[in-house]
């Protein structure tokens, strides 16, 4: 407790930095009797920032309050429990969440016992807990990336004590496994394969927010698949900060990623995906499985962020242009026809027109299909926050334009070389768009709308591509 009678742990960048630690804990969820009924006639709200490991996290802490008796809401003035799960890779979503938190107060004046939690990426910045604790009282509960599965044990803290509960852990990370999860989705699951980055680019605040690179065994990986097919699951996308790394840290056993990849490919689940990857750690073996097919789909997301050597050397992305290139054509003679995406930064500092251009001439070689595009957003204890940045943020904002307008080319021209085939389609949903069209995904990962009956969601089936647009298919049921 700190001298306002309140529970408070903060974060420290210093203490997230190291890497001393070779050995991982394996730490299996439980919760105690006395917790089970806290939910009990209450209902929750999950927001979610960030990338798809938020959102696993985010469909964790669903199942943990789902145990505890809560029931989900959408609605904002049902809710007892208000969750916000933050990203902080980038300003914009920050402030995002700021300004969310800013409008949310205005509840507490008509709902005095509604909670307020704030989670993820963001609690894990000095900063950022100092600015909760200075600017915004309405929020209760401030926990990290690393405790999550104690989300019961803060919620009744925070109900006997009425006191602000602050608990974040600035470690290297341990693995919890047998969380409760309630599943956004009842054909495709998330599945995490391991936790943290080691990578430290010197742009990204990761791998102080997530901890060090951390693996799941593969048992216990081929345990919760096995339950997915149980339950009738389709798709499974395995997901780490930098799956190609998985295994690296293994002390007794020599299993990678490639392993893993062909002993999924053996399992009778429809479909498996990956992301995110790095391109110096995808090597040759994981490619030679992606070569067999079979259940492993045929698209790969491998953020390059720069074109230009200078760049990427002061990023500290330990690959070339070239080196990048010459993967991705291996890569496209193993698996032919195989859809890449990609993750580009313009405007990092010390970027000029001429590694600008190296960019776009990259782009125009990989033939992406596809890219998130950013203008350089620098994050506090970070190298690259203290890099000299002199460029007009109006040029960044041209080069982004510039970028984006080759990137949906190439979108677009992906898209259109599926015209008048056959493809297969695993039914999600209906469309947000267009109530009367049913939608899904190919197995090159493109949105495609087609008009059906509300049986096919969650089937895969065949769908003949009439026409192609920048962002989507349109096709009829074969």
């Amino acid at each position: 407790m700190n001298k306002d009678n309140r529970q408070y742990l903060g974060p420290s960048l210093k203490d997230a930095r190291k890497r001393l630690n070779k050995t991982v804990t394996k730490i299996t969820f439980q919760t105690t009797e006395q917790l089970v009924g806290l939910g009990n006639n209450k209902k929750y709200l999950i927001k979610t920032y960030g990338c798809q490991g938020n959102l696993a996290d985010s469909e964790k802490m669903a199942g943990i309050l789902e145990l505890l008796g809560f029931t989900p809401t959408e609605k904002e003035e049902w809710a007892d429990v208000i969750i916000i799960n933050t990203c902080a890779v980038r300003e914009n979503a920050e402030n995002r969440v700021f300004g969310e938190i800013g409008r949310l107060k205005s509840l507490k004046r008509h709902h005095p016992d509604l909670l307020l939690v704030l989670c993820g990426c963001m609690p894990q910045e000095e900063r950022v807990v100092q600015m909760v604790m200075d600017k915004y009282p309405q929020v209760d509960i401030v926990f990290g990336t690393h405790n999550l599965h104690q989300l019961g044990e803060y919620l009744s803290t925070a109900y006997l004590t009425k006191e602000k509960v602050v608990e974040v852990f600035s470690k290297e990370g341990d693995i919890v496994e047998d969380v409760p999860t309630k599943r956004a989705h009842n054909k495709k699951a998330w599945v995490n394969i391991m936790y943290g980055c080691d990578e430290f680019c010197t742009y990204c605040i990761v791998p102080y927010t997530r901890g060090k690179e951390r693996s799941r065994l593969p048992e216990d990986i081929f345990n919760e698949v096995k339950e997915l097919i149980k339950e009738g699951y389709q798709e499974i996308t395995l997901l780490g900060q930098n799956v190609n790394a998985y295994g690296h840290d293994f002390l007794n056993r020599q299993y990678r990623f490639a392993d893993l990849l062909n002993d999924l490919n053996q399992m009778p689940i429809a479909r498996v995906r990956f992301t995110t990857s790095h391109p110096r750690d995808l090597d040759d073996a994981t490619m030679a499985v992606m070569a067999k097919r079979g259940n492993i789909m045929p698209h790969l997301h491998l953020p390059v962020q720069s074109g230009s050597n200078l760049v990427l050397k002061r990023m500290n992305r330990k690959y070339t242009k070239e080196e990048y290139l010459e993967k991705i054509a291996k890569l496209r003679a193993l698996v032919p026809g195989i859809a890449i995406t990609t993750d580009i930064i313009v405007g990092f500092p010390g970027e000029t027109d001429d590694d600008f251009n190296e960019t776009l001439d990259l782009v125009r070689k990989a033939h992406f299909e596809g890219a998130y595009t950013f203008i350089f957003s620098p994050r506090s204890g970070t190298p690259a926050s203290s890099y000299e940045d002199e460029l007009d943020p109006k040029i960044k904002k041209q080069r982004l334009l510039t970028l984006n307008a080759l990137i949906n080319d190439g979108f677009l021209k992906g898209n259109q070389r599926f015209e008048g085939q056959v493809v297969q389609v695993l039914v999600e949903g209906f469309s947000a768009k267009n109530a009367k069209q049913l939608t899904g995904y190919t197995e090159h990962n493109k949105l495609i709308n087609f008009e059906g009956p509300e049986t096919l969601i969650g089937q895969i089936i065949p769908i003949k591509v009439e026409k192609a647009y920048t962002w989507h298919l349109q096709g009829k049921i074969v």
